[in-house]
């Protein structure tokens, strides 16, 4: 039988990093691919502890639906925690819980845009969230990124010549892939471009507490007095991805919307996991364990740079990045960036390539690394691969 599919899903290509991490299944390959948490950063026995809490004293209320908005007790306690830990939330914002950080981006693209309308974007960016754009029909429009952010006179220039802008989505904190962390100058700029032309901002926030050298810098939403930005939080990198359980923070009108959304998409996050976070936020000290990450980090972080430098040398360019779990790439002119990355794969390490975060089919010569997920010992194994296969480029 021929199957239509609707034009929405004909105009959307796998992920390419979902499809380079099918071969990294292969045990024998290094997942410099991937993205994925240090499972050390799991807090194991935290989790078991409070599972068997939850299900030998509240179990009807972990396995019975729950509301829309998210499980109460954590909602009060997050909207606490956002405000005095990062002075985000005012009188005019609500929260609500989502599957995830990337549930936000859907279900806000789902109740501010129609057919057509533009979202502005960093050039490269997060594929996962230039896909659920692309899914609504959203043309978008690509800003690049420096290393302290998006170029503020592109920025202006592409909200000026776009169709019918409805918001600009930023990672400002180690973004991805680029590692790069906007500058408060710059986060300051982006605030006024859109409070000028009247556009929201779409704040993701997934990496802000993986730094690891520098200072903090603060929010965009933490300077929102305007209600004009929504801010997406995750506890996928701060507790475990497999919860699927980050939030929304954003001017009420627009959550209301957005339930509304999220009521015809999963009914409510799953309340078990509602409830582990909630928990787990009450009786763990949540900055002991932001160390215990970061220190991990840290360590993979300065391990890959330092064979970076020795292994490629001047081979390629980066900036090494103060946190998160990516290191940006590029190679020189005179190298096919794919072919560098089949050659990769030939020695048994998995790269993205960076065509695969560009926004509307722009050249690059950027490939993505990952030291989050490789062991420490991989990712020396997985560097000393990268040298034989520069040598193989520089003969």
């Amino acid at each position: 039988m021929d199957y239509y599919f609707s034009k929405r899903i004909s105009g959307l290509a796998p992920s390419a990093i979902r499809e380079i991490l099918k071969a990294t299944q292969n045990p024998d390959i290094i997942p410099f691919a991937a993205g994925n948490p240090d499972v050390a950063t799991f807090p194991m026995e935290e989790v078991q502890k409070i599972s068997a809490e939850i299900f030998a004293n509240e179990p009807v209320t972990a396995l019975q639906y729950g509301v829309t908005e998210g499980y109460t007790p954590l909602r009060n306690r997050l909207t606490k925690f956002i405000k005095d830990r990062y002075n985000i939330g005012r009188d005019f914002d609500s929260l609500i819980i989502s599957s995830g950080a990337q549930q936000v981006m859907d279900l806000a693209t789902k109740a501010l845009c129609d057919l057509g309308d533009t979202v502005i974007c960093e050039c490269p960016s997060f594929i996962g969230s230039l896909n659920c754009f692309r899914s609504y029909g959203c043309k978008l429009a690509g800003v690049n990124v420096e290393s302290d952010g998006m170029n503020i006179e592109e920025l202006e220039n592409a909200i000026k010549n776009a169709h019918n802008p409805r918001f600009i989505y930023t990672i400002p904190n180690f973004q991805n892939p680029s590692g790069a962390t906007m500058s408060l100058e710059k986060r300051k700029a982006v605030y006024e471009l859109a409070k000028k032309y009247g556009l929201l901002i779409l704040e993701d926030n997934p990496y802000g507490d993986l730094r690891v050298s520098g200072d903090d810098v603060p929010s965009i939403k933490s300077m929102d007095e305007d209600g004009i930005v929504i801010y997406a939080g995750s506890f996928s990198k701060l507790l475990a991805p497999g919860i699927r359980v980050g939030y929304i923070c954003a001017p009420a009108p627009i959550v209301a919307k957005m339930t509304v959304g999220k009521q015809a998409a999963d009914v409510h996050t799953p309340v078990f996991s509602q409830m582990l976070v909630d928990k787990w936020m009450d009786q763990y000290d949540i900055d002991t364990h932001i160390e215990k990450i970061r220190a991990i980090y840290r360590e993979k972080l300065n391990l890959m740079c330092d064979l970076i430098d020795s292994e490629l040398g001047d081979f390629v360019k980066y900036v090494r990045p103060e946190g998160g779990l990516f290191v940006w790439c590029e190679l020189p002119e005179n190298v096919d960036m794919l072919d560098f990355v089949q050659e990769c794969i030939n020695e048994k390490v998995a790269l993205v390539p960076g065509s695969a975060f560009m926004i509307n089919d722009e050249k690059t010569n950027c490939f993505r690394m990952n030291f989050s997920t490789p062991s420490n010992d991989k990712i020396v194994e997985g560097m000393k691969a990268l040298g034989r296969v520069k040598a193989k480029f520089t003969k």
